[in-house]
């Protein structure tokens, strides 16, 4: 099936009529694009997995168009995850939290707890209204690509991902760039399982309370594990100076070398370079575009410049600590 226009009321129609039937859908967020199926089928869940090569146990985030819609997976939010939704829904932060018995058993994973969030991208809560109007209350989507994968922030990643099977609603590049900030609200004080654009300090803000690190007892989420969001070149991540150091000897550089810096690459005919943004904003939404066209482009190895270690910048450092361990 083509990429729909996500503005086309005919093709949210098609893609409404599609999850209520308990198929997939690709879903443009305001972070990156979600591979969808309605959440309260477990069967058109497992489709999810299968696609993606994801593992079974590892769950999934569920969509929803409001606090209405949250109701249905969930006998009530905590403290902590009613604040975070006031301040930040529609947008980028998932809030982990006690999942009702009998509901969305294969998107939480099989877990006690599921993880909730609001997207404000307008074609996902167009869909998310419509698909509500035909019985589906919310959507499971991950990033729609192939699992421990580069995730997509444009239709065409979605297709060249999946082929022409899938139904794409194409609602133009994401925003943000990066997946939401997951906050566990489900164990009495709140603790952030992965950061996002939205800063720690912005979290607690919204929570009035300390923000806890993850420990040994948090739940299983999203895009946690080690090695994650790996593009098919290898991926190095160098402190500014070694790589300034290793950019000084082109001599050395491996074939098919690739460069994702602020620094300019004083012979940029011998690799491809790419510039780093200097905002971190710009940067998230840059870094997964960039890496998957340096993979398009023929990189076999991509040196990457450490970003700030910074408040700021702690999303953008964690996807790319986990995309240089796998």
């Amino acid at each position: 099936m083509p990429i729909l226009a996500g503005d086309d009321p005919a093709a949210l129609a098609a893609a409404a009529q599609c999850l209520a039937a308990g198929g997939l859908v690709g879903l443009p967020t305001e972070t990156v694009y979600g591979l969808a199926a309605r959440a309260d089928d477990d069967a058109a869940v497992a489709g999810i997995f299968t696609a993606k090569g994801r593992p079974a146990d590892h769950p999934l985030i569920v969509h929803v168009a409001d606090l209405v819609q949250a109701a249905a997976f969930t006998d009530a939010l905590p403290p902590a995850a009613q604040r975070l939704a006031a301040a930040f829904w529609p947008g980028p932060v998932t809030v982990i939290v006690p999942r009702r018995p009998g509901v969305a058993a294969a998107a939480a994973g099989g877990q006690s707890s599921i993880g909730l969030r609001c997207p404000s991208h307008p074609v996902a809560q167009a869909l998310l209204r419509q698909a509500a109007a035909l019985g589906v209350p919310g959507v499971a989507a991950p990033s729609a690509n192939r699992f421990g994968r580069v995730s997509p922030t444009s239709a065409a990643h979605v297709a060249g991902e999946f082929g022409p099977g899938l139904l794409v609603l194409d609602g133009g590049d994401c925003p943000v760039g990066i997946e939401s900030a997951i906050v566990d609200c489900s164990r009495g004080h709140p603790v952030l399982l992965r950061p996002g654009l939205l800063t720690r300090a912005a979290l607690r803000a919204a929570l009035g309370e300390p923000l806890h690190d993850a420990d040994a007892g948090a739940p299983r989420a999203p895009g946690t594990l080690a090695a994650h969001y790996a593009p098919r070149a290898r991926l190095r991540l160098w402190p500014p100076a070694d790589l300034a150091a290793a950019l000084d000897k082109p001599a050395t550089w491996p074939p098919g070398l690739a460069v994702y810096s602020r620094r300019p690459v004083a012979a940029p005919g011998r690799c491809l370079w790419r510039p780093w943004p200097d905002d971190p904003a710009a940067a998230a939404h840059d870094l997964f575009a960039a890496l998957r066209q340096l993979d398009d482009d023929g990189a076999t190895e991509i040196w990457v410049e450490q970003p700030p270690d910074t408040p700021a910048w702690e999303g953008v450092l964690d996807r790319l600590r986990r995309a240089a361990s796998a």
